[in-house]
């Protein structure tokens, strides 16, 4: 006989799963900005009941990936492009701060592990999940590196905002080379441990990033608006 806390506890566990699946799903791009999100066709889709999928989507909309539409329901939430904006000022301003931080506390381990994820990552440029995994380590390696338990807080929160945002800017081919030069570029502030350099060099990194990010964002919006 199944008692009611092994119901619960089941739930949970697969509410968890559910929820990381639908989180793999809103990064890769499949679930987008905008597209509802049904009870019903959700468990159907991930094979579950629907009192799994509700905790899931009730974790998405704390985490503010997911709003509540009147007449329409849970949907994955639309950023503006002020929003877009915002987001991009706030990483230049906790990067750019985690990479002065590094230059100065990094050790020469996290530097040479820094070091084998850029190698890595110039073997991959032809390769945009492998190449999208491996500059998301690189990013939390120089973070880590910071030994700054609030600024990685910070970084989490934002990082799940940025989800809605989809697929990464280095799915553009141009731009995956352009970001290899400048995380070379970083690395050799970092190992020099130039930490103005190293700060001002982030920024310059998220900021070419953000414009991949407007120009992607005003094409999709373009592309909406076709009859």
């Amino acid at each position: 006989m199944v008692t009611a806390t092994a119901t619960s506890v089941r739930d949970i566990s697969q509410g968890q799963d559910a929820y990381q699946r639908l989180i793999a799903q809103i990064r890769a791009g499949s679930l987008r900005p905008g597209d509802r999100l049904t009870e019903t066709d959700l468990a159907m889709r991930l094979g579950i009941s629907r009192t799994p999928v509700r905790e899931a989507i009730r974790a998405l909309e704390a985490d503010g990936l997911v709003v509540h539409i009147p007449r329409v329901g849970a949907s994955i939430r639309r950023l503006g492009y002020s929003e877009v904006t915002e987001l991009y000022e706030m990483r230049m301003v906790l990067e750019g701060t985690a990479a002065r931080l590094s230059a100065r506390t990094a050790s020469e381990v996290e530097l040479a592990e820094l070091d084998a994820i850029s190698h890595e990552m110039a073997e991959a440029q032809s390769d945009d999940l492998r190449l999208y995994e491996l500059n998301r380590q690189f990013h939390r390696t120089l973070l880590n590196a910071a030994r700054n338990r609030f600024l990685i807080d910070a970084v989490a929160g934002l990082e799940k905002t940025m989800l809605i945002l989809g697929p990464s800017t280095m799915e553009d081919s141009a731009r995956a080379a352009e970001a290899q030069t400048e995380h070379e570029a970083l690395l050799a502030a970092l190992h020099d441990r130039d930490a103005e350099a190293a700060e001002a060099l982030m920024r310059h990194h998220i900021r070419a990033a953000h414009r991949i990010r407007l120009r992607q964002f005003r094409s999709d919006d373009s592309a909406e608006q076709l009859p």
